[in-house]
């Protein structure tokens, strides 16, 4: 205990662990509470020579500008369908596919997992042509199917679920397999169940990034009928190039990410065990 105080020691700490997490913590926090408490200022208090951190004159008349300018309705419930559609099938993909490739023979599975492998190392912006292409074939331009139906493979969530349902216990299978369940049951009744923190932190990140996609939506879609939040409330820099929007664009941006927040903190718990379950046996 006294080694552990010593000054070398403090400032060992210090140095190596405290300051670099303040530091990430003011590079990640302070852009996030400016973004916030600036879209409760008016305009003169952002486009001014002598600026301060809080509002002198708080108002929510930015958000109600936002609702004012851009259906915003309609837009969330876009985002929410194909947020909730679109994570729901990625997710359950994931599951069973993952399922196939560890407990299932399946010929040339290993060469289908190096297949995954190199799904993760190539840009989602180079299908984006061919996926245009066909979507538009189908008559998908201006549907919310259209902007979900591209994008349900996710190599990442196969591949993290793959390397998790490898450490479940053969006896769990074996045992199951013995009273007579079958793959399906033996999925759902075992392996997802002692699989929850990985499924869950899958089912987050799948979440946040069908939640923040802007480049496809902006693509396939030119209807804000059909739009989603962030292709949306980018209408708002295009309405009105000017200074006076920034505080505008804010409240948009505030709106972007609120729900994204509440989902992560209903699921934050199990994303270190979601991400280590199964690095130490």
């Amino acid at each position: 205990m006294k080694n552990a105080l010593r000054p070398r020691n403090l400032w060992s700490a210090l140095a190596g662990g405290y300051l670099p997490m303040l530091l990430a913590l003011l590079i990640v926090v302070l852009p996030l509470l400016w973004m916030v408490i600036s879209s409760f200022k008016p305009v003169s208090e952002i486009v001014t020579t002598a600026p301060t951190f809080w509002p002198q004159d708080p108002t929510p008349d930015n958000y109600a500008e936002v609702a004012r300018r851009v259906p915003l309705g309609t837009l969330f419930l876009n985002s929410l369908i194909t947020t909730g559609v679109g994570s729901l099938i990625k997710v359950l993909l994931a599951i069973t596919t993952a399922y196939a490739l560890v407990f299932i023979n399946v010929r040339f599975k290993n060469l289908i997992f190096l297949g995954i492998l190199v799904a993760l190392m190539v840009p989602p912006e180079v299908a984006m042509l061919p996926n245009y292409l066909t979507i538009s074939g189908l008559g998908g331009r201006n549907t919310l199917w259209g902007i979900v139906l591209p994008g349900l493979g996710t190599a990442f969530g196969t591949f993290l679920l793959r390397q998790q349902f490898k450490t479940v216990p053969s006896a769990l299978v074996e045992a199951a397999e013995l009273d007579g369940a079958g793959h399906w049951k033996r999925l759902w009744r075992v392996i997802v169940p002692v699989s929850g923190p990985t499924i869950a932190t899958v089912a987050l990140v799948t979440i946040v990034n069908e939640w923040n996609n802007f480049l496809w939506p902006l693509i396939i879609t030119d209807s804000t009928s059909t739009m989603t939040l962030p292709v949306g409330l980018n209408l708002l820099n295009s309405v009105e190039g000017q200074t006076g929007t920034y505080g505008i664009l804010m409240a948009g941006a505030v709106l972007v990410i609120v729900p994204v927040l509440i989902v992560f903190a209903a699921l934050q718990r199990y994303i270190v065990a979601g991400l280590t379950q199964g690095a130490v046996k």
